[in-house]
């Protein structure tokens, strides 16, 4: 029996709940200023070489065109098989690794699932739980955009819950594990500073970007601690990087912004989008 797919959570709220007015709302994110400005280009290279990408997860009018940043690359390329996203789990309804194993539906389609991929993925501490999915956004919201600038993707969603370094390490190994040999792109979704002054998230967010550039998974996590980022996506972002740890990549930076850029306001979030690139072409057949 075919599975149902998960109905979208917040349609309605981080983005339209109609396929056309969501279409031209993604369209407004790339061609925003603050994006990159212009609609994804009609023909794409046959190569790739973006491995991995940061990105945000907020209300499309504050941080849907910083996303559309690192989309906009994506749309480039040629398309990779499966797209792991790795999410935050906001609610605190699952384990330290909750997968879903169904398609995902929002108001621009069905995203089916890489069955494979959930499965080589399902190791302790890692489980497959859809009830933890349900109501997360951070992964949901990266869904239009997918779906906009490729033909036909397919996913693997993984939420992880913030824990000790040691934790997200072990998925980390997880990850690195299931995704050896295949064709998958890793996206991991997080926002930086919540509700600070605009000039403080832009330190702040200075900092763990940095980080992230350098690519070194601990120090990032030992960055946010200690200077009480909050940074919702630390733990996916963590376990991006550790997981990505020894392929010969280059860290790009496609730039910050922060919701006060949108709307007016005193406090503010800190967005950015960056890549992952390889310095080769990556084979359709192994990443």
């Amino acid at each position: 029996m075919a599975t149902a797919p998960r109905p979208p959570a917040v349609a309605g709220q981080f983005y339209e709940a109609d396929g056309a007015k969501l279409a031209h709302q993604v369209e407004g994110c790339f061609t925003d200023p603050r994006g990159p400005g212009r609609l994804p280009p009609r023909h794409r290279s046959l190569e790739r070489r973006i491995r991995a990408a940061v990105v945000p997860h907020a209300g499309f009018q504050y941080s849907g065109a910083i996303a559309a940043r690192a989309f906009y690359a994506l749309s480039e390329e040629r398309s990779p098989s499966t797209v792991l996203l790795l999410g935050v789990d906001h609610h605190g309804n699952g384990g330290p690794g909750a997968l879903s194993d169904r398609p995902w539906a929002t108001p621009l389609g069905i995203v089916p699932v890489d069955h494979e991929l959930v499965r080589a993925l399902a190791r302790a501490p890692i489980t497959i739980d859809e009830h933890a999915q349900a109501s997360e956004h951070s992964l949901e919201v990266e869904l239009p955009f997918l779906q906009y600038v490729e033909p036909a993707p397919r996913i693997a969603a993984l939420q992880v819950r913030f824990g000790p370094y040691e934790q997200l390490r072990q998925i980390a190994d997880i990850v690195r594990s299931a995704i050896r040999g295949r064709d998958v792109l890793l996206i991991a979704s997080t926002d930086f500073s919540h509700y600070v002054p605009a000039e403080t998230a832009r330190r702040l967010d200075g900092l763990a970007i940095e980080r992230i550039r350098a690519r070194d998974a601990e120090a990032l996590y030992q960055t946010v601690a200690r200077e009480r980022i909050s940074m919702c996506g630390l733990a996916p972002t963590t376990v991006l990087l550790a997981a990505l740890a020894d392929e010969p990549l280059e860290a790009v930076d496609l730039g910050w912004g922060h919701s006060g850029e949108a709307a007016a306001m005193g406090e503010v979030v800190g967005y950015a989008s960056l890549l992952l690139r390889s310095a080769v072409p990556i084979p359709k057949a192994s990443a």
